[in-house]
């Protein structure tokens, strides 16, 4: 991909100049698809994965993008029971627990550019505190066979048709 920065004033007679990006994309290079994009999202607090959840949503509706399902699982606690004390008084323990709370979204029949476009675009906006882990599932041409399948299968359809 060739870029080209060209530099007009905005203001002929103040010193300020905006830049303008002209991309040239090679036409030969086809663009990725993706069948299903699966976003795993992670945090303490339901409510703020709930907002995000929508705002996800929202931003893909906005690009057109087909939702599939989105759904919370529920939560997973760990326990972890301590001394209070580093050196002694072992009667004396604390018990702390960890929350986590996931939600999957999933997004549908997506090129790579607008997957990028999108998952670049709500991962920049995941609040504090988020974890977020992105699968993608792409599809790809399936290779030619061999002339030897070929003849394979037509022998297996001609003795399938004299029946």
């Amino acid at each position: 991909m060739a870029v080209t920065l060209l530099l007009t004033p905005l203001i002929p007679h103040i010193c300020f100049k905006k830049q303008i990006c002209v991309c040239n994309q090679d036409v030969g290079e086809p663009d990725q698809l993706f069948k299903t994009v699966q976003v795993e999202v992670r945090g303490a607090d339901p409510t703020v994965l709930k907002s995000y959840e929508w705002f996800a949503r929202a931003a893909a509706s906005n690009l057109g993008i087909t939702i599939g399902d989105c759904w919370s699982p529920k939560g997973r606690k760990d326990r972890l029971t301590l001394l209070k004390s580093v050196h002694i008084y072992k009667k004396h323990r604390v018990q702390y627990e960890i929350r986590t709370h996931f939600t999957h979204m999933n997004f549908h029949k997506l090129t790579g550019s607008t997957a990028d476009t999108f998952l670049e675009y709500i991962q920049r906006n995941l609040p504090e505190g988020v974890a977020m882990k992105v699968t993608k599932i792409r599809l790809k041409r399936q290779a030619m066979h061999s002339n030897q399948h070929g003849e394979f299968y037509k022998k297996i359809s001609i003795k399938i048709q004299q029946y």
